[in-house]
C-alpha cells in the first residue's frame, strides 16, 4: 500500500526544481573599499551617492562625524536609515521620559553585560556629558563594571538596571513578576517600556558591531545628536 508523500517532501522537490537565480552586485558593493575598523567593505563619504549621500548628511549633521558603525551599514543605506531611526527614537526622542543620562546608563551596562566594546567606548562619554558630574560618573562608571549596580543606584533605578542584566544575559527566564518588581519600585509602565528599548537596542546593536568587527579607530567619541 502506497503512502501518501508528506507536505515538506512534496515542498522540497518544488524548492529544487525552482530556477536559481544569478547573484548580481549592488552598485554599493562596487563602491565599497576596504578599510582598517571594518571586517566588510564601506562606502567612504566622498564615493556616496544618492540615498546614502542623503543619510550620510543627516547623520553627519554640522560636524561632518559619521562614525563607524554609520558607516558599517553602507553597502545596505536602508539598514542604516533603520538602525539610525532605532537609535535616536530610544536615545535622543524628547518624548521619552527617563532622563537621557539613565537612558545612556543603562546602554553602558547592557554593553559591559554582553561585551559590546565599541559601545561602551561612545556610551560611557555620553554618559558622562549628558550627567555633567565627573564624580558621579566615576562612580557610576565603577559599579557598572564591577557588576554591581547596587554601589550606585536604588530605588527604581537599580530595579531597571537589574532588569537589563537579566534581558541581557537571561531573557527567557524573564516573567510577568518581574515587569510588576519594577512596577512597585516606582517605574510607569512608560518608563519600563524605554528602558526596554534601550536595551533590547544596545543588544542588536553590539551583534551588529561585534559580528562585523567594528572598532572605534577614526571616531570622535562621545558625540550624539546632542553634541553636533
Amino acid at each position: 500500500m502506497c503512502s501518501k508523500p508528506s507536505l515538506l517532501l512534496t515542498m522540497g522537490f518544488l524548492l529544487l526544481s525552482l530556477p536559481i537565480p544569478a547573484a548580481e552586485q549592488s552598485d554599493s558593493d562596487s563602491q565599497g573599499v576596504a578599510v582598517p575598523f571594518s571586517w566588510i567593505r564601506v562606502v567612504p563619504y566622498e564615493a556616496s551617492q544618492g540615498e546614502l549621500r542623503r543619510l550620510y548628511d543627516i547623520v553627519g549633521g554640522a560636524s561632518g562625524n559619521i562614525d563607524n558603525v554609520v558607516k558599517v551599514h553602507s553597502l545596505r543605506p536602508h539598514t542604516l536609515e533603520g538602525h539610525y531611526t532605532l537609535y535616536r527614537s530610544v536615545l535622543h526622542d524628547p518624548a521619552n521620559q527617563l532622563p537621557a543620562w539613565f537612558l545612556e546608563t543603562l546602554g553602558v551596562y547592557t554593553s559591559l553585560l554582553n561585551h559590546g566594546d565599541y559601545s561602551v567606548a561612545h556610551h560611557a562619554l555620553g554618559l558622562r556629558h549628558a550627567l555633567n558630574q565627573d564624580k558621579r560618573t566615576d562612580t557610576i562608571l565603577e559599579a557598572l563594571e564591577s557588576d554591581q549596580p547596587d554601589m550606585a543606584f536604588s530605588g527604581k533605578e537599580l530595579a531597571l538596571l537589574l532588569y537589563a542584566r537579566q534581558l541581557t544575559l537571561t531573557p527567557r527566564h524573564l516573567e510577568k513578576e518581574d515587569v510588576e518588581r519594577l512596577r512597585s519600585a516606582g517605574a510607569t509602565d512608560g518608563e519600563i517600556l524605554e528602558a526596554n528599548q534601550v536595551v533590547s537596542y544596545f543588544n542588536y546593536a553590539n551583534r551588529v558591531l561585534n559580528g562585523l568587527g567594528v572598532t572605534t579607530e577614526g571616531d570622535v567619541l562621545g558625540t550624539s545628536p546632542r553634541t553636533r
